[in-house]
């Protein structure tokens, strides 16, 4: 438990610093952002209680916020993924259920079944996140874009996370 809480410590921060210092300062053609900081809420242990993980998500989005000056656009998007996030796992779960110990990773339950889970979460995420941020519906299918091709490069760099610093 304590390695779990431990390890959990770690990531929030890395991935935290990860986005402020490296993935803010990426935009591709003013389309693709990636936001690779939701990989925290993704890789909770399936065991983390609703309320705990409504309540980090605000604290990790809260943090992106302050330090990309974005009034609270980041917390909006992380909390209503996190609120989604239960529904998501049910919704994938295999018939017997989640084995007891396991995570929500690539290592335990294949790269389909990962691939599914996160890149709907964090379209949910990235959706939220686009249009609070223009708040209107004047520019949809160019929001609409941003969205997708975001969430295509999030989804991208999450995976490949999977098999090289998330292993196990």
């Amino acid at each position: 438990m304590i390695k779990i809480l431990r390890r959990n410590i770690i990531r929030f921060l890395a991935l935290v610093l990860a986005q402020v210092l490296i993935f803010n300062n990426i935009e591709i053609g003013g389309y693709m952002i990636p936001y690779i900081y939701v990989l925290f809420i993704l890789l909770l242990p399936f065991e983390t209680p609703g309320w705990m993980t409504l309540l980090l998500a605000f604290f990790l989005g809260f943090l992106i916020d302050v330090f990309s000056q974005s009034l609270g656009l980041h917390t909006a998007a992380t909390v209503l993924m996190a609120f989604l996030r239960p529904g998501v796992l049910s919704f994938f779960a295999p018939r017997e259920g989640y084995e007891s110990g396991s995570f929500p990773r690539v290592f335990y339950y294949g790269l389909p079944w990962f691939l599914k889970y996160a890149t709907i979460l964090i379209f949910v995420h990235h959706l939220t996140l686009f249009y609070i941020e223009v708040f209107n519906f004047h520019d949809f299918f160019i929001t609409f874009l941003r969205v997708i091709l975001s969430t295509i490069f999030s989804s991208l760099l999450i995976v490949l996370s999977q098999f090289f610093i998330f292993r196990k």
